[in-house]
């Protein structure tokens, strides 16, 4: 680099390099915002993004309303292996989940007299790999 006695030819080999792009791309420093699924192809996508999703809110007593929300997306590293001390597996599990999040309430139509029109629904600001929280996630704990 010009000007700061560095030299990034020396500094940092080319593998260096892509690996450092791609951690700053997967981490959400492509765009300065929060991470979004890339446009390319999903099936590949390795990482956690905020994506849109749409769906029918429903409740008894109302009609139901069709809204496009933010929601987190992706697939997160996971690994069990056998190990000799109980339980005798170790594992390495995450899952893509809300970092933060911001509630958003709208009213349903056709509500029959005396019941509540709202609903309340969550939208995706930022999604993260980490272990999965029941108290946001609905968590499967066996197959």
């Amino acid at each position: 680099m010009e000007g700061t006695g560095l030299d990034l030819n020396t500094c940092l080999s080319p593998l260096t390099l892509c690996c450092v792009g791609l951690s700053v791309w997967l981490c959400g420093g492509h765009g300065g915002g929060p991470s979004e699924a890339p446009a390319g192809n999903l099936q590949s996508f390795v990482g956690c993004a905020v994506r849109e999703f749409t769906f029918l809110a429903r409740k008894p007593g109302c009609g139901g309303l069709q809204i496009t929300t933010d929601a987190c997306w992706g697939r997160c590293e996971t690994w069990e292996k056998p190990v000799l001390d109980p339980p005798f597996i170790e594992s390495y599990q995450r899952v893509c989940t809300y970092n933060q999040t911001q509630f958003v309430t709208v009213q349903l139509p056709n509500c029959t007299a005396g019941m509540d029109p709202h609903y309340t629904y969550p939208v995706a600001l930022r999604c993260d790999c980490g272990v999965c929280m029941t108290s946001t996630t609905e968590c499967i704990t066996s197959v």
